[in-house]
């Protein structure tokens, strides 16, 4: 059997939002301006636009948590 493709793409998205949480708040913060930028990181180069898009959302809603302020 066989992943649908919206399965795949979650399981992508899922993954890259992961990698990118485990680089702390304050970088997370920085991934979230370049992705609102469009701007390329070569991190999220591997991305297609609806990827980013949907890791953007993840990680603004996982981020709402901080209401903008990370510890250091």
């Amino acid at each position: 059997m066989h992943a649908n493709p919206l399965q795949k793409q979650q399981s992508t998205v899922d993954q890259y939002v992961e990698y990118l949480c485990e680089q702390g708040c304050m970088k997370v913060s920085i991934f979230i301006e370049a992705l609102q930028n469009n701007q390329s990181m070569p991190e999220l180069d591997a991305l297609t636009q609806d990827e980013r898009v949907v890791v953007l959302d993840e990680l603004v809603s996982i981020m709402s948590v901080y209401q903008g302020k990370c510890s250091s």
